[in-house]
């Protein structure tokens, strides 16, 4: 039986005459050396360093001299068997490069076990790009250290697909790799297997179909890597440098992707559509099964998610656009268009809390199947900024648990019937200002509020356009002044408005309330909002 090609096996005995501990020796200088395979009309008693003389299978890369520089191409038009442990490092200039050529179809890596792809175990300056991996019982990338720090890898135009896309019944196991995480790539894990973190890992253009999970990156939470701990046990070693742009994740049962254990990562420019669609249903106990959402943070600082478009999730225990977890501090999500998700945000703080995070110029349209919330538990949002934000046809929203906060400039409509909550407790000393609410009353916390038709230039809600304000309306240049240089749309600020557009009208017009229509709507949520209070409280 053909057993699975590994470069770990097939170098085995030059790695003992050599003393390299992984799949290749680290590189000690500039020369570069090309590697060609071609699955179609490669042969494995070829030498593979010549393009015209490629080998065809992993197994037939022999006598390898890895360098900084150094090449490993993958013909178009071919398939490979391929579950290789890589130990390798080029430098910033000269990356060790596992990529394609020729012409056709982008070549396919791919292994039918349970197992990764590709593991680059203490790799720096590695580039993977313009390949196709696929793994039907398998992971994709993992990238570990497990000895030194590694530093940046690059992963660019890779297609990943067809990976455990099934449903299951509880969270995945991040423990291990990409495999057992179902995972198009995993960094590190949770828990963590050292205290090296990952620097400087960019992942751009890629796109993730039909894979149950996407991009996992974690750092090291503790010396005792246990991520379930008390406050004064943690003590993180920090992915720095994190970049991901440019990337498209659809049809998958679990999460995008997971920000953890990072300091200063971004996330920017990526779509997720139609991910969490595990868990839409309860439990027969009428719990919920497992909890998913498509791009969060978790014990991370001072990072950003942004310009992403996040849509269609069904996981009824989380399912929304913004979510910091488990001691994230002065993150930020912004620009964020969130769309038919189960909600808008749920942050779920522990310890002491979240401090300094930040929601801004954001659009939510009919995230209304579930409860928005600032903050599960006590622990709270502290220092927490939710500004010029426009939140339309949402479920209940509560503004809650929230400590030294800043509530401004956003526009709230709720879906018919969802009503607001809010702590009233002025001890907890936070500020609402420049807020206008529809088809709710206006909280007691925000008396100054506005209760107004928003005056959207549109009424097609799978448009953001509709959703910008027109001249005549009445937010505009009603809002608190903010430090935002951009709207939602990507223009520069030219007016103080309320909600997500920052410009200074269109030239549309739009229908106005009259004094009747206004009474009516009051009265009704004068008594939508009692009912509401009602059943709280004998509930």
């Amino acid at each position: 039986m053909k057993k699975a090609n590994k470069f770990l096996s097939v170098l085995l005995a030059l790695a003992l005459v050599i003393g390299s501990v992984g799949l290749f020796a680290h590189a000690q200088d500039s020369g570069k050396n090309y590697y060609y395979l071609d699955s179609v009309n490669g042969d494995d008693s070829n030498s593979g360093t010549e393009i015209d003389s490629p080998v065809k299978t992993i197994a037939g890369l022999k006598n390898l001299d890895v360098k900084a520089g150094t090449h490993f191409l993958f013909k178009n038009g071919g398939k490979y068997e391929c579950t290789a442990t890589l130990t390798c490092s080029g430098t910033k200039e000269n990356p060790v490069v596992i990529s394609s050529y020729g012409e056709g179809e982008t070549a396919v890596l791919y292994t039918n076990e349970n197992k990764d792809v590709l593991c680059l175990f203490d790799c720096s300056y590695v580039t993977v790009r313009d390949l196709h991996i696929t793994a039907p019982n398998g992971g994709g990338i993992w990238i570990d250290t497990r000895t030194k720090t590694s530093e940046g890898i690059v992963i660019d135009n890779v297609y990943f697909t067809d990976m455990q896309n099934y449903k299951v019944h509880s969270r995945d196991n991040f423990s291990n790799g990409a495999a057992t995480a179902r995972a198009a790539v995993m960094v590190k894990g949770l828990p963590a297997k050292s205290r090296y973190a990952v620097n400087d890992l960019t992942i751009r253009n890629c796109e993730v179909y039909n894979c149950a999970n996407g991009f996992m990156v974690w750092g090291s939470w503790n010396e005792q890597q246990a991520p379930w701990c008390e406050e004064d046990e943690i003590d993180p070693i920090y992915n720095e440098g994190l970049l991901i742009e440019g990337c498209y994740f659809h049809e998958m049962d679990a999460e995008a992707v997971i920000v953890g254990i990072c300091d200063g990562a971004l996330v920017t420019h990526c779509r997720s559509i139609n991910c969490c669609q595990g868990g839409a249903e309860l439990k027969e106990d009428g719990e919920v099964e497992y909890f998913t959402a498509a791009m969060w943070f978790w014990g991370s600082r001072n990072s950003t998610i942004q310009y992403c478009e996040i849509a269609g999730q069904k996981n009824i225990g989380d399912g929304m656009a913004v979510d910091f977890d488990s001691y994230s501090h002065n993150c930020t999500y912004q620009y964020i268009y969130s769309h038919d998700n189960v909600r808008f945000m749920c942050n779920c703080p522990n310890h002491s809390g979240h401090h300094g995070n930040t929601v801004r110029y954001c659009l939510s349209v009919n995230d209304n199947k579930g409860r928005s919330t600032t903050a599960v538990g006590e622990c709270g949002e502290h220092d927490f900024s939710f500004y010029n934000n426009t939140i339309i046809n949402c479920g209940e929203f509560q503004f809650k648990n929230l400590y030294n906060s800043y509530i401004a400039n956003n526009i709230i409509v709720p879906a018919e019937g969802a009503t607001f909550a809010y702590d009233i407790d002025p001890s907890r000393g936070n500020v609402f200002e420049n807020n206008c609410y529809y088809n709710v009353m206006t909280p007691l916390v925000d008396i100054g509020a506005m209760n107004t038709v928003p005056g959207f230039a549109g009424s097609d809600y799978s448009d953001p356009a509709s959703f910008m304000l027109s001249a005549d309306s009445p937010l505009i240049g009603a809002g608190s002044e903010t430090n935002a240089d951009k709207d939602f749309y990507g223009n520069p600020v030219e007016s103080n408005n309320i909600g997500c557009y920052g410009g200074k009208g269109t030239d549309t017009e739009y229908e106005r309330e009259n004094l009747i229509e206004k009474i009516i709507r009051t009265i009704r949520d004068i008594i939508e909002t009692v009912i509401h209070e009602i059943k709280v409280i004998f509930d």
